[in-house]
Order: structure tokens, then sequence, then C-alpha cells
């Protein structure tokens, strides 16, 4: 089965939307308490050996707790679909779409780009929201494998598409700051389900518009 794929870059213009949509709820978040997060960072400076009372630290729990709240917070939205009334069969991609996350053994960044496409079925969605269920699952204490099948999974259940394809290509500041410090090194996963799968020619075609070697 060849397909003929909509390749769109993230920059480029959104998907038209169009009336009887479905809203598709997200994983609810627990609230973060700003103020015992701003007094644990306090303690772990102090157990660093560092003084909190001097003027260039004191405000360095708030602004280390603000900081790993907007980390970790996704924005909201609805991952809104809608009817695939023209029939559309051919894969659709999003490549070179920019994130970043934290290390859930580390607490420290990793980022890079996510190229994910679909295969719809009766259902499509407008191009952002690849983007935003990719932050909002990254917007978390993470490993890269976790969040790639993650947004590869949410999509594929509601969407119900022939296939879906996550491929994530990130830079991890635990391996590049400390340890081995090998800086600019990059780790590549995918999540690759349904006919984007178990299809040959499909699997390499999304390979292809995702700029990769199949």
């Amino acid at each position: 089965m060849a397909e003929i794929a909509a390749l769109t870059d993230v920059r480029s213009a959104p998907h038209a939307e169009r009336p009887a949509g479905r809203r598709h709820p997200l994983p609810g978040r627990q609230e973060p308490d700003r103020e015992r997060a701003a007094a644990a960072v306090a303690d772990l400076l102090r157990a660093l050996g560092r003084d909190t009372t001097e003027v260039n630290l004191r405000e360095t729990p708030r602004r280390v707790a603000d900081a790993f709240i907007e980390m970790l917070t996704p924005r909201e939205f609805a991952l809104t679909t809608f009817p695939n009334d023209e029939g559309y069969d051919e894969l659709v991609v999003v490549r070179d779409i920019p994130f970043h996350s934290l290390c859930e053994h580390h607490l420290l960044p990793f980022q890079g780009v996510a190229h994910i496409g679909y295969l719809p079925g009766e259902r499509i969605l407008g191009l952002s929201k690849l983007a935003r269920t990719l932050e909002h699952f990254a917007r978390n204490l993470q490993v890269q494998e976790r969040l790639t099948r993650q947004t590869a999974d949410w999509l594929q259940a509601q969407l119900a598409a022939r296939g879906v394809g996550v491929v994530i290509e990130a830079e991890h500041m635990c391996m590049s700051l400390r340890g081995a410090q090998s800086s600019g090194s990059r780790t590549r996963t995918m999540t690759l389900l349904g006919a984007v799968k178990d299809d040959r020619r499909t699997r390499e075609e999304f390979f292809t518009l995702c700029g990769l070697q199949a």
C-alpha cells in the first residue's frame, strides 16, 4: 500500500477547522504546591552548603519552584477531531516539532524535535494538535521512551487511525553535562502502530517524510 503523503512543517499554516468536532479530554495533573516546592529548593541549597540568606540566593528557591512548575504544567487544550468526510486515506506528517521535557532520573532537561504522522481512518484533527499532544506528555517528569509511546498510543486511541508513527530525537543534559559528558549526542526513539508499522512501503514512506533512513 503506497501512500502519497501530505507533509507539513510545524511552522506552516494550520489545518482548517470544521464544525461537528469531537473533544477528547487529556489526563489531568495534581495541582503543584508552590510554597512547599520553594521550601524544598531552599533545603536542597543548604544541604549543598549554600547560604540561602545571601543576597543573590534569597529569591532562588522561589524562582526554581516557579521554573519547575512552568516546565511541568502543559497548556490546556482539547484534542478536537473531525469527520474525515472527504475520505482522505494518505499519510499526514508533521516534522521537526520542537519540544523539551525533564528527565525523571536527574531532573535535568532533554530537548529536541519530534516527527509525528498518522494514517487517517474516519476522523482527522487540526495539525497543531499533534504538537500540543506531544507537549502535554512532555511537560512531565519523563523518559524519552515513555514519551514516545504515550504520544503515539494517545493519538491512536483518540483518532482510531489506521496507523500512527512518532519519532523523537533529543539531547539529554543528564548525559551531556554529567556522567559520560557526551555533549551533542542525540537519542532517537520511535513508536510505530498499525499500518505504519506493519506495511513496509508505508513505513518506508513515513521515515522518508521524516527525513530519516528506513
